[in-house]
């Protein structure tokens, strides 16, 4: 085995501890965000946020999963949104699971789940929100970066 073997090897191992507990500091983050009334759920409704006060966009996070793969419309909005991210610094991940994303951030009044394909972090500007998870986020968004990955696809824990 080589060196360079080897040391691969060492990074697959902590690129999986990372994406790992990136996966629990997001479901921290989601449920802590819930609480505060800090979640904007919905690709119209987080256009809507993004134009009116990109300010308080702390985090956004894009969901997907095969279903969705193929529908442009949806493929396009994503497009969009993480180009208005990297222009005005906010940190974009992806996650797969689309059904376990829908469980986190709850369901809407008529009991509907809500649609989890985009989900932004939000924090007043006056007052800004300061959380451990999005601290963590943030850093394993700029280890990503630094890799090349612009958007890093972050899985859930399981439950």
């Amino acid at each position: 085995m080589t060196l360079e073997e080897i040391h691969g090897q060492e990074n697959t191992m902590d690129n999986a501890d990372r994406v790992q507990s990136a996966g629990a500091a997001l479901e921290e983050l989601l449920i802590a965000a819930k609480k505060q009334d800090y979640l904007t759920v919905g690709v119209y409704e987080s256009a809507k946020v993004m134009n009116v006060d990109p300010d308080s966009v702390a985090f956004c996070v894009l969901a997907t999963d095969e279903e969705y793969e193929c529908d442009i419309a949806l493929q396009i909005h994503f497009t969009l949104i993480q180009a208005f991210c990297f222009e005005n610094d906010i940190n974009v991940v992806r996650v797969n699971d689309i059904d376990r994303l829908a469980d986190l951030v709850g369901s809407d009044d008529s009991g509907e789940p809500k649609d989890a394909h985009c989900i932004l972090v939000t924090s007043p500007s006056a007052n800004p929100w300061k959380d451990p998870a999005l601290d963590k986020l943030s850093l394993f968004c700029e280890e990503s970066r630094s890799a090349y990955d612009w958007v890093p696809t972050i899985t859930l824990p399981e439950r």
